[in-house]
């Protein structure tokens, strides 16, 4: 194969990946992805295909990660250049793991032959879960989100979370790779057996993809754990603050006013719970009496329980450093705090700068720059004498996290986030599809609200309830419902996509040999 049409092979992978997902893409194509890509690996050096793959992955996350730039440029306060810069540094690192990824697959079909090609999808799988652990990690647009909306094959993600549909959607592609005729079959007589072997992995990929589908439709036509549980009318508040104005004291009072005012806007159609976005309220609520008392006032006379995203500071004592977290607070019925949470996956150059030294050239950026701490507890806030759990901004990405509230009690999950700085691109869109999965894998209602929107409601089957558009105020009053059942998932964990890692690393091993 030449190295022109090797090349062009990956781009096409990168083309297909980044077009999968919202919200210019269509999941249909996540489905041949990564066939081009895996037509040409068989035929090239390991380096070669650590070239193509690592031009493929540039492809597929500049193409999903572009908003960076905006953030880095608008908000950190860097040169356009910089903000470049520093998006492209971003995604070099997240195209290393489709580099590594294309580099194990040809090690293996060197070792195999082109068969080793079913196990691309378990291969692409183990590299996701690099993307999500190594250096901290970026789970951003995992394959099996491409699916979210896609409810048969979404269900998939109950028994085996988003590495499962992963690596559903690569096999497809690795059936598609497989029946692609080699070079030596060009021009040439090809045997039945022949034919046979090639097409059998691709047959066999798609009777599990309609096996998939017909128990995944079922299972969200039967909905049954839409009838259990313990209802209750939720209300979600989407405030539409511009993030130059929150940060504006002269606007402070206005912005909490509008908050105030469609809290009781949400009351009066029957919400029981209020929750508002990150970082709502205009000032610290701990330090911050009148305001505080406003809020427990409100929550007082309405008799409802109100979570909202809020800054905390804790004074260290004798001399200790003060620690900044970014936090969430449930004020109950009762007016009281009936408690808080504290971010524990911070976001690098959002909420604090890794590696600060190194980048010197981005000083703005770390003045800019909040220095949050991580919090330590995955802390449980009470409703109605149930418990929830909140997961703040990107954090919904990271499904062992979630998947750890699930475990210590939580029967609802609510995902409060400020998406404002991302602008009118495809983040906001990629981040709802991302979040509606922890409710599949779950089985839980997850109610998200965000500053600029997409605030929501989506059952533990990825039904969405109730949506709102982006950059528009918007009060959002659903039912939700607390549950105590538990999925495939919620017990288990990744146990596929372990599996998947310990494979890979034993067929390399074997390789050697």
């Amino acid at each position: 194969m030449s190295s022109r049409l090797s090349l062009a092979l990956a781009s096409a992978s990168g083309v297909l990946l980044a077009l999968s997902f919202p919200k210019f893409g269509h999941p249909a194509l996540a489905w041949i992805a990564l066939a081009p890509l895996l037509v040409a690996l068989p035929r090239v050096t390991l380096g070669r295909a650590f070239l193509l793959g690592l031009t493929t992955g540039a492809i597929y996350f500049t193409g999903t990660l572009y908003w960076i730039t905006r953030v880095m440029v608008i908000y950190g306060d860097l040169a356009p250049w910089v903000g470049v810069l520093i998006n492209a540094a971003l995604i070099v690192y997240q195209a290393a793991f489709p580099a590594f990824f294309a580099l194990i697959v040809c090690r293996l079909a060197a070792a195999y032959g082109r068969p080793a090609l079913m196990a691309s999808p378990l291969v692409w799988v183990a590299a996701e879960m690099g993307r999500t652990y190594v250096m901290t990690g970026f789970p951003w647009v995992l394959l099996g989100y491409s699916q979210t909306s896609v409810l048969p094959i979404a269900q998939l993600a109950s028994l085996f979370g988003v590495y499962g549909v992963s690596m559903l959607v690569a096999s497809v592609s690795a059936g598609l790779a497989l029946s692609w005729p080699p070079p030596a079959f060009a021009g040439s007589h090809v045997a039945e057996g022949d034919r046979f072997r090639r097409w059998a992995p691709l047959a066999a990929a798609l009777v599990v993809v309609f096996t998939v589908a017909v128990w995944g439709s079922h299972r969200a036509a039967v909905a049954e754990w839409s009838h259990a549980g313990t209802p209750i009318r939720v209300g979600m508040i989407q405030g539409n603050i511009a993030q130059d104005e929150k940060i504006q004291p002269a606007r402070a009072a206005a912005i909490f006013q509008d908050y105030l005012r469609m809290t009781r806007q949400g009351i009066r159609e029957g919400a029981e719970f209020v929750v508002w976005p990150e970082s709502s309220t205009p000032f610290r609520f701990e330090d911050d009496p009148l305001g505080a008392l406003q809020i427990r006032t409100l929550a007082q006379q309405a008799r409802v329980s109100i979570l909202f995203g809020s800054d905390q500071f804790v004074r260290g004592a004798n001399g200790a450093p003060t620690t900044f977290y970014n936090s969430a607070f449930m004020v109950r019925p009762d007016g009281t705090t009936g408690g808080v949470y504290r971010k524990m996956h911070l976001v690098p150059f959002g909420e604090y700068v890794p590696m600060q030294k190194m980048l010197f050239f981005a000083a703005p950026l770390v003045q800019a720059v909040s220095d949050f701490s991580a919090g330590d507890e995955a802390t449980l806030l009470p409703v109605d004498g149930h418990l929830v759990s909140t997961a703040i901004c990107y954090e919904v990405v990271y499904p062992a996290l979630v998947r750890r509230f699930v475990i210590g009690g939580s029967e609802m999950l609510t995902t409060i986030t400020n998406d404002a700085w991302f602008g009118p691109t495809s983040a906001p869109y990629q981040h709802f599809e991302q979040a509606a999965m922890r409710a599949i894998e779950e089985g839980r209602y997850l109610v998200r609200s965000a500053n600029t929107g997409v605030s929501g409601i989506v059952d533990p089957y990825g039904r969405v309830l109730a949506r709102s558009a982006i950059y528009e105020p918007a009060v959002l009053v659903g039912d939700a419902r607390f549950l105590n059942t538990s999925t495939f998932y919620a017990r288990h964990g990744d146990i596929l996509a372990y599996a998947a890692v310990v494979v890979t690393a034993l067929l390399l091993l074997l390789a050697r040999r």
